[in-house]
């Protein structure tokens, strides 16, 4: 059997698409990829720069600037844990404003994407429900802005089964008319590895393809097609199947590795296959009988919102100055 073609396998998550790349390499180094990793209480943040074309078709990745949040003990609903990952992340956020130089006074355009009636896919209309909007009062009475606002609107422009249009088309047009100097796109992503799914939130300054994640060709929103810079923050909320048939194989390898040497006499070809090589093998199995379906947990329901509330009250703080950064509990909720 080949070896996984990445370019096949397109990753939303870069840590999906730096795991893929490094089993497909052998090696953990990917040139024109520099990574680094800081944990702090139980969350883990990963910065990836992709500096080179190189490091891009290895990644099958744009060059950019991609900042990842992986909070594991998310799915336990602790509420000081989000208030913990809502100001962990307005943190990185102003962090990532800094670096692409965006200003403190920069008007802003936040984009929801996805459908409100498919859970999975309605984190960026929920998200925008709970951002703090301002642009109005800076249009009808600017003179009675308090200091340490800035001016944010935000529309959640729905999807193309249900209105008709594509969303890049609905959000150009509402960028020549209000001008914004940033974008922010917000979307559900699709991730290739179990452990990631609810528990990790991606910012990214390559801009955003709706329904990428599920194989669909659509024009971007990007600082090319919109002429303002585009950051894109996700959160994989489905899992590919044959991610999870993949996993539980691995699992049970390690299972039968703990009762005896013999794995092969139980796993047969299964045993000798690469990772890589195996979810490949599983890919053409389930293909016959309805293609890779893409999972959600059963809690999303819940999650949804939380994961919602956290990346809406981590925007609010970065966002507005006067909104402490350091204590945004009060936006969580």
């Amino acid at each position: 059997m080949d070896h996984l073609d990445f370019s096949s396998a397109y990753a939303d998550l870069a840590l999906d698409a730096r795991d893929l790349a490094s089993r497909a390499s052998g090696n953990q180094s990917i040139p024109g990829v520099d990574a680094s990793e800081q944990d702090e209480n139980g969350i883990k943040i990963t910065v990836i720069d992709i500096t080179s074309d190189e490091g891009a078709k290895a990644m099958g990745k744009l060059p950019g600037h991609y900042v990842t949040v992986e909070v594991p003990a998310l799915r336990q609903k602790d509420s000081d844990l989000q208030d913990r990952v809502a100001t962990k992340l307005a943190q990185e956020f102003e962090l990532f404003l800094q670096k692409l130089g965006i200003s403190k006074t920069a008007k802003v355009l936040i984009i929801g994407l996805g459908n409100w009636n498919v859970t999975p896919d309605a984190l960026g209309p929920i998200v925008v429900e709970n951002v703090m909007v301002t642009r109005h009062y800076f249009e009808l009475m600017p003179d009675q802005v308090s200091a340490g606002y800035r001016a944010v609107s935000a529309i959640a422009p729905g999807v193309l089964g249900t209105t008709g249009i594509e969303s890049s088309e609905i959000v150009q047009g509402i960028v020549e008319k209000s001008r914004p100097d940033l974008v922010i796109a917000i979307d559900a992503l699709a991730s290739r590895s179990l452990e990631r799914v609810n528990t990790t939130i991606q910012i990214a300054d390559t801009g955003i393809h709706p329904g990428s994640g599920i194989g669909n060709k659509r024009k971007g929103l990007t600082k090319e097609t919109l002429g303002v810079p585009v950051i894109a923050i996700g959160v994989p909320t489905v899992v590919y199947a044959s991610t999870i048939v993949n996993s539980v194989i691995d699992m049970m390898h390690k299972h039968f590795k703990q009762q005896t040497a013999n794995t092969g006499q139980i796993l047969g070809m299964l045993d000798q296959l690469q990772d890589s090589e195996r979810l490949e093998l599983v890919k053409e199995v389930l293909n016959p009988v309805g293609h890779d379906l893409l999972v959600t947990p059963k809690e999303i329901d819940q999650f949804i919102e939380d994961i919602g509330n956290i990346i809406a009250s981590g925007l609010n703080a970065a966002l507005h100055e006067a909104i402490d950064v350091d204590n945004v509990a009060a936006y969580t909720h």
